[in-house]
């Protein structure tokens, strides 16, 4: 590993790069999208195919496509292992705005995200949907993507294990990466409290590939690492949304996360990253987290700790940092020397 001197300074050059692009971002965006502000958030479902497998996808951006309109970037967000895409699109009322899709929509994104396989409304199957198997419902999702947009290279937002899932991904298919956003990652899972705990149920992920995910257990996304850096009320509302779809979920993101780390290899990813992590979070560890950024081999990479800010940064109170830093990365200028 890098010394600890190293692994310092690199911290500080990517926080105050993310700092410097806050100011340059927002204009960029705008300039790059020249969004109509008037127009209301528009959104609609698609259905990807994953062999017999239905995967349900859905999309926000501001204002329905219109021909020949140019081209506004797209943004994926890739959920993690005890949720569904509900959680980059909550409605909380009374406390403020908990849609990235809508947020990212008013930035000037075409925001997507999806259901994985055994999750939310996609398809049921006997599978346990590990990390691999999102790969694959990735792959599924961009192809509808590409057609629908026209595009072939995207931005990808994933937290927790779906940061894994975009990570294999990223390995997978490097041409259609544009920018990773990597919140509440881990890379060797060296040093974390959850993990350590998570894998005394190993025998059971092994033999089982479903879990019981009940309303306790959503609570406890948002208290088992710093109580008061999410608002209980919001994950209440998250519990409501998610419980309409059981209480059971699939084991296959916990087994990798417990028996089969690194899922994802710095070396092997060669697009920009962001890597998010809260300050309190309790799976991904800094020493973790500077290893994996230190070996990434694309100069173009920053590294940044939310401050007040636990495992969950789409439902923490300071959601808006997560908000600003990743918008600032994915409005970066084009360097001009390389």
């Amino acid at each position: 590993m890098m010394s600890s001197d190293h692994s310092r300074r690199s911290i500080i050059q990517g926080i105050g790069v993310t700092t410097a692009a806050g100011m340059l971002g927002a204009a960029s965006a705008q300039a790059a999208s020249a969004v109509p502000v008037e127009e209301e958030i528009w959104s609609n479902e698609y259905w990807a195919k994953k062999g017999d497998i239905p995967l349900w996808m859905f999309r926000k951006r501001i204002g329905a496509p219109k021909p020949g309109e140019p081209a506004r970037p797209v943004v994926f967000f890739v959920h993690g292992s005890s949720v569904t895409s509900r959680v980059f699109d909550l409605t909380v009322r009374g406390k403020g705005e908990y849609s990235l899709l809508n947020t990212f929509a008013r930035y000037g994104f075409d925001c997507w995200t999806m259901d994985h396989e055994n999750y939310g409304k996609s398809g049921r199957t006997s599978g346990n949907a590990d990390i691999a198997s999102g790969v694959e419902d990735l792959k599924a999702a961009v192809e509808v993507i590409a057609r629908e947009t026209g595009q072939g290279r995207y931005h990808f937002v994933g937290e927790s294990s779906g940061a894994l899932r975009a990570g294999a991904f990223a390995m997978a298919e490097p041409e259609r990466i544009d920018r990773l956003v990597f919140a509440a990652f881990t890379y060797k899972g060296e040093g974390s409290p959850t993990l350590a705990k998570r894998a005394e149920q190993l025998a059971y992920y092994r033999s089982h590939n479903m879990r019981k995910r009940d309303r306790d257990m959503i609570r406890s996304i948002a208290t088992r690492d710093r109580p008061g850096t999410s608002d209980p009320a919001v994950v209440e509302v998250l519990a409501d949304v998610e419980m309409q779809f059981g209480d059971q979920i699939p084991t296959g993101t916990y087994l990798d996360m417990t028996a089969n780390l690194p899922v994802v290899h710095p070396e092997k990813v060669l697009a920009p990253v962001l890597l998010i992590r809260g300050e309190y979070d309790g799976i991904a560890a800094v020493p973790d987290l500077e290893e994996f950024f230190n070996k990434l081999p694309n100069g173009d990479r920053q590294f940044v700790i939310l401050p007040g800010t636990a495992h969950s940064v789409a439902l923490a109170t300071n959601r808006e940092l997560f908000w600003h830093v990743t918008r600032a990365f994915l409005t970066m200028p084009t360097p001009i020397v390389t």
